[in-house]
């Protein structure tokens, strides 16, 4: 009988035990050295859909496609060695149907040897959450605003303000909690109802946009590092890499033009 490797990484039931206790550090990473960087903070990484936004520019996340999403997933992994790697599934992968889920989780979980997938959706997608926990894969879900669904939602709109509609947010919560998932992501939501939902279920949340009620945090990497021209209100802005890196680049591209770099002292004779 071989002998088993010593696990590492924080692992799906730690995530699930910290329901109520220590807060739940989360951020998004697509590339090995970011990601070995934030391996050393976070509980657990979001490889997220998001990088279609982020990294090529696209207008949304509706067109990520799944290869893509397994190539980003393969370099954080490579890149980490304590955090748990949790990997989006893109829109078209898994709603069809439970078995189609599975094909495509399976894929990426074996490619990237990441330790979980999310999806989006509540109630709608409780039976293929099931389906999936219950053949080994674990999955986060993602209530509330859902990114790869703003077509119909009609952009990206606060969850909640309406206090008519919490019955059935609180509905899709309580239904990915029974179907398995072991946390669930609340997005773009209204404090008392993510406080309430938090409250109401056995898992963790892990709020985005969603108040400091949740079990845990998370936001995309280069949005609280200040890269982005544009972030969302809800979002704190740690650095300001943005302006730094431009000016950066500005004095090269000076230095280059002047002939002034990389300087003599540098230079191979």
């Amino acid at each position: 009988m071989s002998k088993q490797a010593k696990i590492r990484r924080t692992t799906v039931p730690q995530i699930a035990g910290r329901k109520g206790g220590e807060p739940i550090v989360s951020l998004t990473s697509y590339h090995a050295h970011t990601a070995a960087i934030v391996d050393k903070y976070a509980d657990f990484i979001l490889v997220g859909d998001s990088l279609g936004m982020v990294m090529h520019g696209m207008e949304s996340t509706v067109g990520v496609p799944l290869d893509l999403m397994i190539m980003h997933g393969k370099a954080v992994v490579r890149g980490t060695e304590s955090a748990l790697v949790v990997v989006d599934m893109p829109f078209g992968t898994y709603e069809e149907s439970p078995g189609v889920a599975f094909r495509n989780a399976a894929k990426i979980m074996k490619e990237t040897q990441c330790g979980a997938v999310k999806l989006e959706g509540g109630k709608r997608m409780a039976e293929t959450i099931h389906f999936l926990v219950d053949r080994g894969i674990p999955v986060m879900a993602h209530i509330g605003l859902t990114p790869q669904s703003s077509n119909v939602m009609g952009g990206f709109k606060t969850q909640g303000r309406d206090e008519d509609g919490w019955a059935a947010i609180e509905e899709d919560a309580r239904a990915v909690a029974e179907a398995g998932a072991f946390a669930v992501v609340l997005e773009g939501m209204v404090e008392p109802l993510a406080a309430k939902i938090t409250k109401q279920i056995a898992i963790p949340t892990i709020g985005i946009g969603a108040s400091a009620e949740c079990d845990g945090q998370i936001l995309v990497l280069e949005d609280m590092l200040g890269l982005n021209e544009w972030t969302p209100k809800f979002v704190k802005v740690y650095g300001d890499l943005g302006p730094a890196i431009e000016k950066s680049v500005k004095t090269y591209a000076e230095e280059v033009k002047s002939r002034a770099f990389p300087g003599e002292d540098q230079v191979y004779k």
